[in-house]
């Protein structure tokens, strides 16, 4: 039997990503699972929006979604730091607000010291308006979103077959609507803001899957502004390495000669068999950690 090669896994203190949308047609699962696979963290953030409660169907739950739901409970079986802060699309987890469980964490929101810098870390919809007022409006914009994605998708393998390159329709469309560059600045400005007036030196978000990394200034001062984009357009997240956020970025042709490891055995199983693997994965938790509310 060929012996596979073990790949060596990029080690970062941090993790920090948000809106991968599991159990939609837009996440990138395949490429998110390469990442994980990638890298080795001590500490990681979910940032919100991970499982999109929203539009989640029995009909739909690729074996690639599920294998990234192995993948984070096998970091949490391993004892890796891990919360999970909700968001809009998985609001329903916020009533498990607290709920610890071997080093897994359920909150809304995050504050931690990093190297005598003080981080906030949080979803972002609370920002939202429609989110507030509409959210009737906002579910529908979601399904509108997921509608737009599937035409994406139909639209891209014509443009690779023509040699073109992919495009994503759904960014043109949000980068040339000036409402929606407003929405996006306002939201920057208020997190910023509310920041500042806290006296935090990092503020993190997700939501309006816009990767960004930039210093905002005010008249009463300044933080490190970092949003971690998201895992349908932009396969972007934040890492946090000896003192220095930097941002993530995929790209295919840095993935292309990984060989398989251990992990890919999943693939040969049935989804029956990768839940019970996952349900084993939980006993080992609840034996060993003390589970709290």
């Amino acid at each position: 039997m060929e012996e596979k090669i073990k790949i060596k896994k990029r080690k970062i203190d941090i993790l920090v990503i948000s809106d991968m949308h599991l159990g939609t047609y837009g996440c990138r699962s395949k490429e998110l699972l390469k990442y994980l696979k990638s890298i080795k963290p001590k500490m990681v953030v979910l940032n919100g929006d991970i499982i999109d409660m929203w539009q989640f169907s029995k009909r739909y739950w690729p074996k690639s979604h599920m294998r990234i739901i192995h993948k984070l409970i096998k970091w949490v079986s391993k004892g890796v730091k891990v919360y999970y802060i909700t968001g809009n699309h998985d609001e329903m987890l916020r009533k498990f607000a607290g709920f610890k469980m071997g080093s897994l964490v359920i909150d809304n929101k995050l504050l931690l010291d990093l190297d005598g810098k003080k981080t906030w870390i949080f979803h972002g919809d609370v920002f939202d308006v429609t989110m507030k007022h509409s959210k009737w409006l906002a579910r529908l914009g979601s399904h509108g979103y997921d509608l737009l994605i599937h035409i994406n998708t139909f639209c891209n393998w014509i443009s690779v077959k023509m040699g073109r390159g992919k495009i994503s329709l759904s960014k043109n469309i949000k980068n040339s609507v000036k409402q929606a560059v407003k929405f996006v600045n306002d939201f920057e400005k208020t997190t910023a803001d509310i920041a500042i007036e806290n006296g935090y030196d990092y503020v993190l978000c997700g939501h309006i899957h816009h990767p960004e990394m930039k210093t905002i200034k005010t008249e009463k001062g300044q933080v490190e502004y970092l949003n971690s984009g998201d895992w349908i357009e932009n396969l972007t997240a934040l890492e946090y390495s000896n003192g220095k956020w930097t941002m993530f970025q995929y790209d295919e042709k840095n993935f292309e000669h990984d060989e398989q490891d251990a992990e890919d055995e999943l693939v040969m199983m049935s989804d029956d068999e990768i839940f019970n693997q996952m349900l084993g994965d939980f006993k080992i938790l609840t034996t060993t950690k003390e589970v709290k509310f």
